[in-house]
């Protein structure tokens, strides 16, 4: 008897206060790693436990649109741009869970900064029976070697629910953590603001049409 099969389909949430090489090229690794059919990108409204994003909502919105828009495996989706109020990963997930229905396999993509905290987003233990969890690796934070490292709610769920293969997304539609040794690249947001506040070039950074749109819409000008 043949065992089924879920496509998975990658969400990468953030804020993307500018999107950057650093999450297009954590993206196309996982393509690569991971039998994604597409990722999602979510640019994040008003996010609950961090500071409000220095760009307003449709500015991080078009961004996005402009550093993926020549890639047929990335989406766009507003959603969480186009809701009134803070933002919460649960609420998105409950909704494409309720549009994808059960044949499909969510695999919500975040960096090993994000999941040392996930403990204090809102509902957190039932992302794993919306999704999968990959992690990625990011400048300062391995999921490999820092889950000693994890608080013990967090670290028991990652020891119980970890795999090591990624085929295994595929056996069921969440629950699984998959951890993604992907490329570290010492780009961050807020130094490619920093620069930019500085008159600086952040030329290599991030795509030349992000780049373009920064400046002529005067983004983080005087702001960081």
């Amino acid at each position: 008897m043949a065992i089924e099969k879920f496509p998975l389909i990658g969400i990468y949430g953030g804020t993307f206060d500018p999107i950057h090489y650093g999450h297009l090229r954590i993206a196309e690794e996982l393509l690569d790693m991971i039998s994604l059919k597409r990722i999602i990108f979510v640019p994040s409204g008003a996010p609950r436990l961090r500071v409000a994003p220095i760009a307003a909502r449709n500015h991080r919105s078009n961004m996005v649109y402009l550093a993926i828009r020549d890639n047929s495996m990335f989406s766009l989706d507003e959603r969480e741009v186009n809701r009134p109020g803070i933002s919460t990963t649960i609420e998105s997930l409950r909704e494409y869970r309720c549009e994808l229905g059960d044949s499909t396999a969510l695999c919500f993509i975040l960096g090993m900064d994000a999941f040392v905290k996930i403990n204090q987003w809102h509902h957190w233990h039932e992302l794993f029976n919306l999704c999968h969890m990959i992690i990625a690796a990011r400048p300062g934070y391995s999921p490999i070697n820092d889950q000693q490292n994890l608080p013990a709610d967090i670290k028991k769920e990652f020891i119980s629910r970890r795999v090591l293969n990624a085929n295994d997304l595929e056996l069921q539609t969440s629950g699984f953590i998959y951890a993604a040794e992907t490329t570290l690249l010492e780009i961050s947001a807020s130094h490619i603001r920093s620069l930019i506040n500085a008159g600086k070039s952040i030329r290599y950074l991030l795509p030349e049409s992000v780049s373009d749109y920064i400046k002529s819409n005067c983004l983080y000008t005087g702001n960081i």
